[in-house]
């Protein structure tokens, strides 16, 4: 048992050597979390079932809270990062905004009766594949920088894929003579298409992380 001596010099050693946090095993865990959230929108969608809830997605962006608030706590206590804190919060938050869209997505969908068509399927799928891009490159940016750039340019691509796909759904979207059937799918392809603009800034802000890491 530690006696009191040794726990005194323990509090000590503690407050001039604060403890390391593993960041980037955080910031990996979160994208993995995203990647697997907006997976689960995506098997929901083909599911083409209104009636089941998309709880799977639910549980995600739940865990994928719960690693951004541990980790912004964590950010307060450390001594030091592996790069700026503020790209570290900055990352996470981005990414939590991809699953809360996500999850506004299907719950609108739900809400309004909305079924999934060729637009929001295309929207989600490049989604999920941008995700797995941006978790690729976290896994590899702390030890191999110059090879997380390289996917930098990949990325980017599937970013305005989304965006492509919006505005070619709202040709055909707004051909319909059924005004409500609009302003109901336009609601549901703006999340999709805030879900792209998080993951555009999420690429910016891991670019920055990644050219201070080269």
């Amino acid at each position: 048992m530690q006696n009191g001596k040794s726990k005194a010099k323990g509090g000590i050693l503690g407050n001039i050597f604060p403890p390391r946090y593993d960041f980037m095993g955080m910031l990996l865990t979160q994208a993995e979390l995203t990647r697997d959230g907006v997976r689960a929108l995506n098997d929901w969608l083909a599911r083409n079932n209104l009636g089941l809830e998309p709880k799977e997605v639910a549980v995600i962006e739940q865990r994928a809270d719960d690693t951004r608030l541990r980790m912004e706590g964590m950010l307060l206590e450390a001594f030091s990062t592996p790069f700026d804190r503020q790209d570290i919060y900055s990352l996470s938050r981005q990414m939590d905004h991809i699953l809360n869209f996500c999850m506004s997505t299907a719950i609108e969908m739900r809400a309004f009766g909305v079924r999934p068509d060729a637009s929001i399927i295309e929207m989600a799928s490049i989604l999920e594949k941008g995700t797995q891009m941006v978790l690729d490159a976290v896994r590899v940016m702390s030890r191999d920088p110059p090879r997380a750039e390289r996917m930098i340019v990949e990325m980017r691509q599937a970013e305005h894929g989304i965006e492509k796909s919006y505005v070619s759904g709202l040709i055909v979207l707004f051909d319909s003579p059924d005004v409500v059937e609009i302003m109901k799918k336009r609601e549901v392809y703006h999340h999709l298409k805030d879900a792209g603009r998080a993951l555009s800034i999420t690429i910016d802000i891991l670019h920055r992380i990644i050219v201070e890491l080269v």
